[in-house]
C-alpha cells in the first residue's frame, strides 16, 4: 500500500480536533498539526523555530516554505512511513499547491471536509464556557453546568474566552470562508474531496469520516 495522507478541512468549531484524534487512533496514523510543530520548534530553540519566531516578532506571516520545511522534517520520521493526518494545513491555495509539489509521487491523498453552517458554528463556539481553574469546558446548551457559572469538575468560575466571543468568532469564520474554503473546489476538481455533514452527532460524523478514509485505503 502506498503512503497515504489524510487532510482534515473544516471551519473553527467543526470538531476537527476531536475527530482527528479518533481517526488517528482508529487508523494508526500520526496526527500532524502545524500549530503543534510551531510550538515544539520554538520550545526547542531549533533553527527553524528561530527563523519562524523572527517573522512572528515582526508581525509578519511565517512563509509557506518555512512551514513546509517544518512539516516535511516531521513526516520524515519513522512513525509517518505509512502516512499521516494533517490538521491545520493547508489553509490557502498556495499552500495546497506547494504541498502537492513536495509530496512524493504515488502518495495517496484524501481530503475530508467537515461541513457545518455558520449559524451552527456560532452557537457551538459562543456557547462555550471555560473554567478559569482547571480549563474544563461546558456548553450552555449541550453540557450546561449543574450550578450556573461554576465548573462541575472543580467548582471554579466559568467564563467566555475572547476567542469564543461573537465578534471574534464571526471574524474567524470570515477568514476561513475567504482563505480556506476555496480548497474545497480545488480538491474536488482533483477527485480527492469527501464531504461529511459535521452537524450530526459526533459518533455519526466519525463513522462517515472513517468510511471515507477506508474507501481511500481500499483504492
Amino acid at each position: 500500500m502506498s503512503r497515504r495522507v489524510l487532510i482534515l478541512l473544516g471551519p473553527p468549531g467543526a470538531g476537527k480536533g476531536t475527530q482527528a484524534s479518533r481517526l488517528c487512533a482508529e487508523l494508526g496514523l500520526p496526527h500532524v498539526s502545524t500549530g503543534d510543530l510551531f510550538r515544539a520548534h520554538r520550545a526547542q530553540g531549533t533553527d527553524l523555530g528561530r527563523r519562524a519566531q523572527e517573522f512572528m516578532d515582526s508581525g509578519r506571516l511565517v512563509p509557506d516554505d518555512l512551514v513546509l520545511d517544518m512539516l516535511f522534517e516531521r513526516v520524515a520520521q519513522p512513525d509517518c512511513v505509512r502516512g499521516f493526518l494533517l490538521d491545520g494545513f493547508p489553509r490557502t491555495l498556495p499552500q495546497a499547491e506547494a504541498l502537492e509539489k513536495r509530496l512524493p509521487t504515488g502518495t495517496a491523498v484524501r481530503v475530508l471536509d467537515l461541513r457545518v453552517a455558520d449559524a451552527a458554528l456560532l452557537e457551538r463556539l459562543t456557547g462555550r464556557r471555560t473554567c478559569r481553574q482547571c480549563g474544563n469546558i461546558h456548553h450552555v446548551q449541550n453540557s450546561p453546568p449543574k450550578i450556573a457559572g461554576r465548573c462541575d469538575r472543580c467548582g471554579g468560575e466559568l467564563y467566555t474566552r475572547s476567542d469564543d466571543e461573537a465578534a471574534t468568532v464571526a471574524k474567524r469564520l470570515a477568514v476561513y470562508r475567504e482563505q480556506t474554503q476555496p480548497l474545497q473546489g480545488w480538491y474536488a476538481r482533483k477527485g480527492l474531496l469527501s464531504e461529511v455533514d459535521g452537524e450530526r452527532a459526533p459518533d455519526e460524523v466519525f463513522r462517515s469520516l472513517r468510511t471515507a478514509a477506508a474507501g481511500m485505503e481500499a483504492a
